[in-house]
């Protein structure tokens, strides 16, 4: 497939690095590719960024079979502009897209497209010290038809936005609020997919966290509500006594590629990281009896996130004082030093723009 390219002819002003924020701000250009049954993919073409025009019948709004993606692009210090495991983001939105009925894409052809984007707006890139270039690639149903079923067209497109730090509080710990009354997926449903809909049930229970002084809710598993899952936005780890663990994998949550990449740099560092199915109560107990050393998230966005507080029904654990962590410090450092490239990427994750 050949890929079109229609440059913009009024080029935006680059915002201040000092003040991105994170997923307001848009690039000139973005990525677009078209699905129609009996047909495949096809005319794939990097546009000017703008709105589409779409029937109010459009599946996508009915029936949310929708699919999304996040991934950042980083400067180096030598200019250059490199992706962080690119690859493994487009081959877990296609382990999404089998899930929710949505033809699968050809991986390949969609980085080259997204090195193409990205070279062509790279003056958006910024390169002030924690600051990227957030990737959004999504695939959207777009048939013009009310009735449940798969549709037979679909949109595959890529926007991109340069973002300082995901949460306000940036590396300082957050605090996570845990509830039982509310459940984001259970087994056999679709937790384990990046799709649209999982995050929308996830909304009412982050706004009462928010409203309680929480910046994100731990969730449960949907079936005993005693099993700790993952945080909205990031998987969770735990050190006790010493020991790294965090969620196994049960196919209701999501396997995170930073997840991933934290697992794999502890493994080097000499560390055990323990995948297990751990309850709220060992966690608080933990707590209790002052064994509990340190919680973090991971996650594209945040990366790192220290966890300063946990609080479920009435009791409340203090993390590690509420400050930030050895080993948060630790994996923040290694990680953030290979995405930059201050240090030499020893497991290959980067491609280079």
């Amino acid at each position: 497939m050949d890929l079109k390219i229609n440059k913009s002819q009024e080029l935006k002003q680059k915002p201040d690095q000092d003040n991105l924020g994170f997923g307001t701000i848009f690039t000139d250009h973005m990525f677009i590719m078209d699905y129609k049954k009996g047909k495949g993919w096809h005319d794939a073409r990097i546009v000017p960024y703008g709105p589409f025009t779409v029937s109010p019948a459009t599946t996508v709004f009915h029936y949310a079979q929708a699919i999304f993606e996040g991934l950042k692009a980083y400067k180096n210090p030598e200019n250059e502009i490199q992706l962080f495991r690119a690859d493994e983001n487009f081959r877990r939105m296609n382990r999404s897209a089998r899930r929710m009925c949505i033809p699968e894409f050809d991986e390949d052809f969609v980085l080259e497209s997204l090195k193409t984007l990205i070279d062509i707006d790279r003056k958006w890139v910024p390169s002030k010290e924690g600051t990227s270039l957030y990737i959004r690639p999504a695939v959207i149903a777009t048939d013009e038809y009310i009735g449940i079923k798969a549709s037979d067209n679909y949109r595959l497109f890529i926007i991109m936005s340069p973002v300082g730090a995901y949460y306000p509080e940036g590396f300082d710990p957050v605090k996570i609020w845990v509830t039982k009354d509310y459940v984001r997926s259970v087994p056999g449903g679709v937790g384990e997919a990046k799709t649209a809909g999982n995050y929308a049930a996830s909304l009412y229970a982050s706004e009462k966290a928010v409203s309680e002084g929480y910046t994100q809710v731990l969730w449960l598993d949907g079936v005993e509500k005693r099993y700790i899952e993952e945080v909205g936005s990031m998987n969770i780890f735990f050190v006790i006594d010493n020991e790294i663990i965090t969620p196994k994998l049960t196919g209701s949550i999501l396997p995170g590629i930073t997840r991933d990449s934290v697992i794999k740099m502890a493994e080097k560092e000499g560390y055990t990281v323990k995948q297990e199915k751990i309850s709220i109560d060992y966690i608080l107990k933990a707590g209790e009896e002052n064994r509990l050393q340190e919680v973090f998230g991971s996650g594209t966005a945040a990366v790192i996130s220290p966890v300063g507080e946990i609080a479920y029904e009435d009791k409340k654990v203090v993390v590690g004082d509420g400050k930030t962590g050895t080993l948060s410090a630790k994996f923040f450092s290694l990680l953030t030093d290979i995405q930059y490239g201050r240090q030499a990427d020893p497991f290959k994750w980067i491609i280079k723009v």
